[in-house]
Formats: C-alpha cells, structure tokens, sequence
C-alpha cells in the first residue's frame, strides 16, 4: 500500500514527518465502481510536473496547503530534525509546513520524477 506522509511546522521552527494512515471505508459509487475510499476532499487545482534525476530544492516551506502525488521515479523529503523519508510510485505527501526551516526535495536515482501538485483549499 503506498503511504501518506504530513509534513508539518513545529513549535521548534523546524518541519517534522509523519507518515498518515489512510482513513478508509467500503463504497460503492452509482455507477457500480465498487472498493475503499477516503472522504472527498476539497481542493483548487491540479498540475503535473516532472523533476530531473539529481534536482534538489534546498531548503523551503510550502506555498500552500498542498499534496504531492509521487506518479513515477523517487524523491526523498529531508525535514529540519534530519529525518528523510523516501517516497515513491503512489505515495502521497501533505505539505503543510508553511512557515519555518522548512523541507529539502531531492530526486534521487537516475529517473525523472513525475509527480502531480494538488493545491488544497482553505477551509
């Protein structure tokens, strides 16, 4: 199962990581589509993107509340209190950490990373 994980702003002025466990539940859509899912989410947007093999983004906060949709190729997300967490073909990040040190994304290996930026709207 892919993973979810929330990078977040801490008291400490530092970003932290936690991986997120996937509230799901049966459904079954009208159109008979039928298996587990989250609750719908209300979001502003939605872009693809691809990042080279060795593209580093030094430290930076997120611009908004936003998920990052790994698709293809890996990255790894470095916070302020040195954890790294490397995330793959279907794992999610939820970037929250708007203010302070916040993370470092780099691609590793030597394929582009293709992802899709999904912008959440404010509550």
């Amino acid at each position: 199962m892919p993973k979810i994980w929330r990078v977040y702003s801490g008291p400490d002025g530092k970003s932290h990581i936690a991986e997120l466990p996937l509230a799901m539940k049966p459904f079954v859509d009208t159109e008979g589509a039928h298996g587990e899912t989250t609750a719908m989410q209300s979001v502003s947007g939605l872009a693809f993107r691809v990042s080279p093999p060795g593209y580093v983004l030094d430290w930076h906060c997120a611009p908004r509340r936003q998920y990052s949709i790994s698709l293809s190729g890996q990255a790894e997300i470095e916070v302020g209190d040195g954890t790294v967490a490397r995330v793959g073909p279907g794992d999610v990040v939820l970037a929250e950490d708007r203010t302070g040190q916040g993370h470092i994304t780099r691609v590793v290996g030597d394929q582009p990373r293709f992802y899709a930026i999904v912008p959440l709207k404010d509550d």
